[in-house]
């Protein structure tokens, strides 16, 4: 009887220092999807750039909500003694979201403050690759929850890198016609923004590497 009661304790015990599982995978679902709303706020101000100071706005405050969320996964690592998949992923998936999502804002912000008069056919070529892969990994996060089908997490990290090789041809490309304009403030300025929106489809090439190896791992 009394071997009972120390299992019954025990388990009380261990229940009660360690958080549910799910509450890491919630955390981490939610900020991606953060990052592909402010994708989809990005892709909508190149389409619609007469709201630039709107989008703006949104932007910055879905960067603010993806902080808060960022820093309550790093809270909840600090108070966890056993997680679903390493402390260290959890910590390095969490924090190369969120710069996805820094680089989105601060990519707005730079055309606000350069004050660019309408967005062009690269920054919209940019936008619309950061957001198929934010998007990409979003299905990606959602299904490291279960690890039912890593080779599916690996089908979406594969598309990422494709896609920032894309960005980086892109970047190319966009870069060499930049040089043939006569004016060299708009140059400095524009070439500011588009390495800004690659830095974007890297961070998300970032994040697809970390999901990969967690696939891997789990195989």
């Amino acid at each position: 009887m009394l071997y009972i009661n120390i299992e019954l304790n025990t388990v009380g015990l261990k229940e009660w220092i360690i958080p549910q599982d799910k509450v890491f995978f919630d955390l981490l679902e939610s900020l991606a999807a953060l990052v592909v709303s402010g994708s989809e706020e990005l892709l909508s101000l190149m389409q619609n750039y007469e709201k630039l100071s709107e989008k703006v706005q949104q932007i910055k405050d879905i960067e603010h909500e993806a902080d808060l969320v960022s820093h309550r996964i790093y809270e909840h690592l600090n108070l966890t003694f056993i997680t679903p998949i390493e402390p260290e992923e959890i910590s390095r998936l969490a924090s190369a979201l969120d710069d996805i999502m820094d680089y989105i804002n601060s990519s707005t912000r730079k055309m606000q403050n350069y004050e660019i008069k309408s967005s062009d056919d690269a920054m919209l070529e940019f936008s619309k690759i950061i957001r198929q892969s934010v998007i990409e990994l979003y299905d990606a996060v959602k299904a490291i929850r279960s690890f039912r089908n890593p080779h599916l997490i690996e089908e979406h990290c594969i598309e990422v890198n494709r896609l920032e090789n894309l960005a980086d041809e892109l970047l190319a490309r966009t870069i060499s016609e930049l040089f043939k304009s006569n004016e060299p403030m708009l140059v400095i300025k524009l070439k500011d923004i588009y390495e800004c929106l690659e830095v974007a489809t890297d961070k998300c090439e970032d994040v697809a590497n970390v999901l990969s190896n967690i696939a891997i791992r789990h195989s």
